[in-house]
């Protein structure tokens, strides 16, 4: 694609809320930093013109939580898809779990395949169709101090910040964990950023407040570094309130229902092998946006 050409062909989906701008990566986009801070942005990003995607921008999906740039390789069997998520304020992301079950559900309606394998930062994740559902397998979660990271020798277990009893894990990034009451009570604008940007984080970390419920599901409520909001919805994060509710003795089961505002996740934390993160795939709307040439201000 040429300089002068002004436009790039995108598609729109979410995966329980958590919503990406799909941009073949072979499609010229000379500045991705600027595609996505003016595509994603709420006010003024991209947005369907039909009538349900127009019900649905009334829900808050004006622009997007993240562009994914994807490559295809179908040659491979499985197919792999070589993902990159740039997200609003031009930073990537090394993994994120709804952005991989979307880039699987591209994959698979170029392909027809029923599984594929995602390349990220993160490594190399396995993403397969159940039913209706996108699965994915996420990694193993870790606590140590050099894989969240930390700035402390020790695991980051319960431990006091900002007025919360917070702990750091790692499901693909950095995640700090909180269980409260009941998510609805917290201000997340508030409380959030001084744990997102606390020094025992030296690269930030998503903040995830998690409530259990009676059924002994977990409601969710995520601030997204990079987003440096709350999201409808975060995988990563549905993740690591398991992975943490099992480190902490809370979980019955293997398996768990994780609510976050935009829909039901559901997580496997295995006592060994990877999480596995489960749920809906929604394609919203395609559309053109336009690129930033190199030499634009």
């Amino acid at each position: 694609m040429s300089i002068s050409q002004r436009t790039v062909e995108y598609r729109k989906y979410n995966g329980t809320g958590n919503d990406f701008i799909v941009v073949d990566a072979d499609e010229y986009v000379p500045d991705r930093f600027a595609f996505a801070t003016r595509n994603c942005d709420r006010q003024d990003g991209v947005a369907g013109t039909d009538e349900s995607s127009v019900q649905r921008n009334d829900m808050g999906t004006t622009g997007a939580d993240g562009v994914l740039f994807l490559h295809l390789e179908d040659k491979y069997s499985p197919p792999r898809v070589v993902m990159t998520l740039v997200q609003p304020d031009g930073s990537t992301a090394e993994m994120c779990g709804n952005g991989a079950r979307v880039a699987a559900e591209w994959a698979m309606e170029q392909t027809g395949a029923r599984e594929v394998m995602i390349d990220t930062q993160a490594g190399t994740r396995h993403a397969r169709q159940v039913g209706d559902d996108i699965s994915i397998e996420m990694g193993e979660p870790s606590f140590r101090p050099e894989v969240v990271p930390l700035s402390q020798d020790e695991p980051l277990v319960e431990q006091q910040l900002a007025g919360y009893q917070v702990t750091g894990i790692n499901t693909g990034v950095p995640h700090a964990v909180v269980f409260v009451e009941d998510v609805d009570d917290v201000d997340l604008d508030a409380d959030a950023p001084p744990i997102r940007h606390h020094d025992v984080f030296p690269e930030g970390a998503n903040v995830t407040f998690a409530s259990e419920r009676d059924d002994g599901g977990y409601d969710q409520r995520t601030f997204e570094r990079g987003v440096e909001g709350e999201t409808r919805s975060c995988g990563t994060g549905a993740v690591a309130i398991a992975a943490v509710a099992k480190y902490l003795g809370k979980l019955a089961a293997e398996e768990v229902h994780v609510s976050p505002p935009g829909g039901d996740l559901t997580v496997e934390v295995p006592d060994d092998g990877p999480a596995v993160l489960r749920g809906p795939v929604v394609h919203e709307f395609d559309g053109k946006a336009s690129i930033t040439p190199p030499s634009a201000d």
